[in-house]
């Protein structure tokens, strides 16, 4: 930090010496150490966040990078399907051409079905099983559950839980 050899140390020494005085000498120069001690942490904690902000600015970089490759190929992705989809399509309509009737029945059934779909969404109900499952009783820990981890239907009282617990004597 500041260059300052020994004997400019040894000369700052003799004057705080006289200046101060044999008493208060060790007391300034414990506050002196206490607030270079301060300084040294201050000044490693402003480097430390100074790392920690390029290494930051590294990251966003680095993110931003990996942000436009995936765009790129996400796009590249979406182009090559409809490429794809629109030559099944066309092979598709070419095969089912000469046969009879094939293409305006086949038509027909995926405009009925498309809308069918849309309003019964992603989850379809299984027949005959209801909506809502109802609990039975008004106990929401299984039965199964209760009996293997031994869970008392009842408290005892003290009383019943110390008979219950006695050595019977055997007359």
């Amino acid at each position: 930090m500041f260059d300052i050899g020994i004997s400019e140390l040894g000369v700052i020494g003799v004057v705080a010496l006289i200046v101060l005085g044999p008493e208060k000498l060790p007391r300034v120069a414990r506050t002196v150490g206490n607030l270079m001690g301060r300084a040294q942490r201050y000044m490693a904690d402003v480097k430390a966040e100074v790392n920690r902000q390029i290494e930051l600015d590294d990251l966003r970089g680095v993110k931003s990078s990996v942000e436009s490759s995936l765009q790129d190929i996400r796009s590249t992705v979406s182009k090559n399907l409809s490429e794809v989809r629109q030559d099944f399509d066309s092979a598709w309509k070419e095969a089912t051409s000469g046969l009879p009737g094939m293409a305006a029945a086949g038509d027909a059934t995926d405009a009925q079905a498309a809308p069918d779909d849309a309003q019964a969404g992603p989850y379809l109900a299984a027949p005959g099983r209801p909506k809502r499952l109802k609990r039975i009783g008004s106990n929401s820990v299984p039965l199964w559950y209760r009996r293997h981890s031994r869970l008392r239907g009842h408290a005892l009282s003290g009383a019943a839980r110390m008979a219950r617990f006695r050595e019977r004597s055997r007359n």
